[in-house]
């Protein structure tokens, strides 16, 4: 178990990647042939879904890592090139988590059309959450002590649940305010951020990993 857990970066660094702002436009696009009760459905499993995937991360994630023999400090360095590629993504203002391809989008559009449920996927996995959260959950979690700051990580995750559900809520009102380009500059802000926090993880990990590096510092 490594030193205490800081609760402010937890915090910050998912709220950069899950960054629901910049996942707007697709739960505008996605669900423009929806009625308000299934739009409003969509934004509780959507919300809901993004706490389940934190706090299981939270809760089993280091179980994980022991099953498989994989070392935390080898975590952080692989989770934190896995958070500094997805700020990358961010400062090109694209969704932290998205990977979906042409075909991928067109099948979701199909699907919404249909009026099947896109709220676990695509909304919440990948686009809101996916391996970059995941990671981070785990690399935090390892760095808490007691219970309680276990809790808190939990508890961020119902901060990142209310936060989706806010902004999808209000989807309509916020793309009339940012606009396109509002939407673009929080998201790069956001992967600015991300990519400072992606490095302290990996500077972290690489310090386990060779000590030698900590003693240079």
């Amino acid at each position: 178990m490594s030193t205490s857990m800081d609760l402010i970066k937890p915090l910050v660094t998912l709220v950069a990647i899950v960054n629901p702002l910049a996942i707007v436009p697709f739960f505008i696009h996605y669900t423009q042939g929806y009625s308000d009760a299934q739009r409003r459905h969509t934004v509780r499993m959507s919300a809901f879904s993004a706490f389940v995937v934190i706090a299981v991360s939270a809760l089993l994630g280091l179980q994980l890592l022991s099953f498989f023999g994989i070392s935390i400090a080898s975590f952080q360095v692989g989770g934190g090139l896995l958070l500094l590629m997805s700020s990358l993504s961010m400062l090109n203002a694209k969704p932290a988590e998205s990977k979906t391809n042409v075909e991928e989008l067109r099948a979701t559009e199909v699907k919404a059309s249909m009026g099947a449920s896109i709220a676990v996927v695509p909304l919440t996995i990948p686009l809101l959450t996916g391996p970059a959260t995941i990671s981070t959950v785990v690399i935090y979690a390892d760095k808490a002590q007691h219970l309680w700051e276990l809790a808190v990580l939990v508890g961020y995750g119902v901060v990142v649940a209310l936060a989706t559900a806010l902004a999808f809520s209000l989807a309509q009102p916020i793309a009339r305010v940012l606009g396109k380009t509002g939407i673009n500059i929080m998201t790069r802000l956001m992967g600015l951020i991300l990519a400072a926090l992606a490095v302290e993880v990996m500077a972290d990990g690489l310090g386990k990993l060779f000590p030698i590096l900590s003693k240079v510092a």
